[in-house]
Formats: C-alpha cells, sequence, structure tokens
C-alpha cells in the first residue's frame, strides 16, 4: 500500500497517511476521473469502509481529497451517522486530521498561505475555494480548460457534457450562465473548468 501512496501523495506524508488508512480500516481504491467528485466515502454492507479517490488528481489535491474522505469516516465513528455530511462535527475532524500535514515538508511554500486560510473554515470541497482551486491547479497538469471566471461575459463554452452555455453577469459568488438549447439559467462556480468556445 505504501507503494501505491507513493505514486498518488506527497512522499513526506507517505508513513502517516498509511498509518491513518489501516488504524481506520479504510478500504482505498483508486478510480478514474468522476466529473462531479473527487473522492466519496460510503460504508458497505459487510461493514467495511471505502474510500474511492480520482486517479487524476494532482498529489496535493488527490492528498487533500483523501484526508477529507477519511474525516466523513472518523467523524461519522465518533459523533453518530446522524451529524451532517458537512457540517461541524465534520469540519472539526478534518481540520484535526489536516492539521499536522500543513507543513512545507509535504506541500509547496506558495500553497501553505491557502491551505492554512481554507483550513479555519474548510468547506464540503477545495473546488468551491476558488483560491486553493486556483492555487491547487498549478500542479495539475496543462490542458485545455478555462475557468467561468476567465470566459469573456456573453461569451459561450462547453461543459463536459457536450451542454453549450452563454456566460452572463456574476451574482454574488457564482454566475448566471444561460444554457443555448433549452434558455434556461444556471448558476456556476467561479473556478468551474470549462471549454471555452471561441
Amino acid at each position: 500500500m505504501t507503494e501505491v501512496l507513493e505514486r498518488y501523495i506527497p512522499e513526506a506524508a507517505v508513513e502517516s497517511t498509511f498509518e491513518l488508512i489501516q488504524s481506520n480500516h479504510v478500504h482505498l481504491k483508486i478510480v478514474n476521473e468522476r466529473v462531479t467528485r473527487h473522492g466519496d466515502y460510503r460504508k458497505l454492507p459487510n461493514g467495511e469502509h471505502q474510500i474511492t479517490v480520482n486517479a487524476n488528481l494532482n498529489r496535493f489535491r488527490f492528498f487533500i481529497t483523501l484526508i477529507h474522505e477519511i474525516a466523513h469516516l472518523v467523524a461519522f465513528q465518533k459523533y453518530g451517522r446522524t451529524i451532517k455530511p458537512h457540517g461541524t462535527e465534520w469540519k472539526f475532524t478534518f481540520q484535526g486530521l489536516m492539521l499536522p500535514f500543513i507543513r512545507p515538508e509535504i506541500f509547496p511554500h506558495q500553497l501553505l498561505p491557502f491551505l492554512a486560510v481554507h483550513f479555519k473554515n474548510p468547506k464540503a470541497t477545495s473546488d468551491t475555494d476558488s483560491r486553493l482551486s486556483l492555487a491547487l491547479k498549478a500542479y495539475d497538469p496543462p490542458n485545455d480548460k478555462n475557468y467561468i471566471f476567465e470566459i469573456p461575459f456573453g461569451a459561450n463554452f462547453r461543459l463536459y457534457n457536450g451542454k453549450i452555455f452563454k456566460r452572463g453577469k456574476q451574482r454574488v459568488k457564482r454566475y448566471e450562465c444561460v444554457e443555448i438549447a433549452t434558455g434556461r439559467i444556471y448558476l456556476f462556480n467561479p473556478n468551474a473548468e470549462v471549454e471555452f468556445l471561441k
């Protein structure tokens, strides 16, 4: 298992992460990319704890996602299964699990300030923290995608599922976009990755 972890997470975090996986009896599955999520946790009918994480994530995003999912398991065990999935108990658990890892041996210096801010009040996904998401993207392999906030007002873009939208105005945090085929309005996070149709 440590050899597998070495391929996906920062080297200095491998040993401690392996201990977390073992002590919580986690069955870790590394899976093909899912567009709608980076990872998930579920308790299987046989009582095993299964965590899946997308294989295509850079090692820092993979690591944060893995600890995020382990935090679900630990929070449910400690506080019961009636807690909100991303409520106070989960946030507290996630902060406690991540804190020992937020150091320069594990994360690049450029990421540390973004992580420090994010983990004061962690969100349901690192993608909703646009500053952290952008900082993490710097460690992804290059691609031809743009963020919604980079798309000019009134320009068209395509989603992974082929649907085409026109970018509208920004509301408080999200962007109003019109689906071309139906005229329906959808709200997008500013850092949703899309294909700009020039």
